[in-house]
């Protein structure tokens, strides 16, 4: 199986790898432009449907993150249910990409994932 860079975000995926693309507006074009297919792809447009996927499914393999999503969760707070949906299952952290245009939001998140990363007991 051969490996893909998703354009922009230096992170390999293997084809067929499940992602949750968390964004209230934009679409995963980028995703799509790299071979992968919208079946593979779950969109959440705000927090509630990005914690009911997650309960449903499972974590995927890469989680794509928006910090605003027109409501007042943010893509924070989901970030935060993936550490504590972590540690509660004993289950490792997907991989991330953060496509936000708020840069400190982004930067919260991609902190927030870094140190639970930096101190993940699996």
């Amino acid at each position: 199986m051969t490996l893909k860079v998703v354009r922009n975000t230096g992170l390999k995926l293997k084809m067929k790898e499940k992602i949750i693309w968390l964004d209230d507006i934009r679409e995963p074009i980028s995703l799509l432009e790299n071979g992968f297919q919208k079946s593979d792809i779950r969109i959440c447009r705000n927090y509630s449907q990005f914690i009911e996927a997650i309960q449903k499914d499972g974590l995927p393999d890469m989680i794509c993150f928006d910090h605003d999503l027109g409501e007042e969760k943010t893509g924070y707070d989901c970030a935060k249910f993936v550490v504590d949906y972590c540690i509660k299952n004993k289950v490792k952290l997907p991989q991330w990409h953060i496509q936000s245009m708020n840069i400190v939001g982004s930067l919260n998140i991609d902190g927030l994932l870094k140190n639970y990363k930096k101190h993940e007991m699996l």
